[in-house]
């Protein structure tokens, strides 16, 4: 297993925004999380990159425990992850936003940086040949020295997963990623979430495009009320009645 949650709690001021969820992701696979708003399911990523510390439980990535770890070093160890709103740098390029995720991989340290040596030189020339490689790789290299916010909606997501990508994680988290695409888009996305697992990198995502996560995922976990109320495959967690009736009501569910 490469994350491996257990007993994950978290109050804030007395809410209970996640309780006792316990969870494994296997590496190379696609884990959906999946429940209605308010569910905890944005909390949990904040929780497993280290933005929030749990109130209990333990969160381990490849075996390390890293619920106490700050983000920088969780990313440092091969977490990633892009967000429900999109965090991208609207004053820098394409090429730039991606080589801002680069520069974690980065060896140069002040002395090197400030001196301009010719080791510094050499890496910064490596960054953004490896960045073009990215911006390739999610179909961005044609718009490598546009502004960022010159980009359309889903293409700004595109380059918040190559800057994501650009880190080299082996797990990743994406938080919504089909929201605001239409559908062509849409399945663009899938075949570049593929894309993404066939490079040997685990994918964690959240979405609320139902068909999307029914296509393309090997397990989904389903939140409630900071609570985990199924697991299983696509098929099982379609004729779950617990996940139908958190989503239509229980009067709803047909008996």
């Amino acid at each position: 297993m490469i994350l491996k949650i257990l007993d994950l709690s978290i109050d804030f001021g007395g809410v209970k925004a996640l309780q006792q969820v316990t969870f494994n992701v296997k590496e190379g696979q696609i884990k959906a999380v999946i429940g209605p708003n308010g569910a905890g399911k944005t909390t949990l990523f904040n929780l497993i990159t280290g933005i929030f510390p749990p109130s209990s439980g333990g969160i381990h990535f490849d075996d390390v425990k890293i619920d106490s770890l700050k983000s920088h070093k969780i990313a440092e160890l091969g977490v990633t992850r892009t967000f429900q709103n999109l965090e991208i740098f609207d004053n820098m390029t394409v090429l730039e936003n991606v080589m801002v995720g680069r520069h974690l991989r980065s060896k140069s340290g002040f002395f090197e940086s400030a001196v301009r040596s010719e080791s510094t030189k050499r890496e910064e020339r490596e960054i953004i040949e490896s960045s073009l490689d990215y911006l390739d790789f999610v179909g961005l290299s044609m718009r490598a020295n546009d502004m960022s916010a010159s980009l359309p909606l889903g293409f700004q997501r595109y380059l918040e997963i190559a800057r994501a990508l650009a880190s080299e994680p082996r797990l990743i988290l994406l938080d919504e990623p089909a929201a605001g695409l239409d559908e062509k888009e849409t399945e663009d996305l899938m075949g570049l979430i593929r894309k993404i697992r066939d490079k040997d990198i685990t994918v964690l995502l959240v979405e609320h495009n139902m068909g999307l996560t029914m296509e393309i995922s090997d397990e989904i976990v389903v939140l409630d009320h900071g609570e985990l109320i199924a697991e299983g495959t696509p098929r099982e967690i379609q004729y779950n009645k617990k996940v139908i009736e958190a989503y239509l009501g229980e009067d709803d569910v047909s008996t």
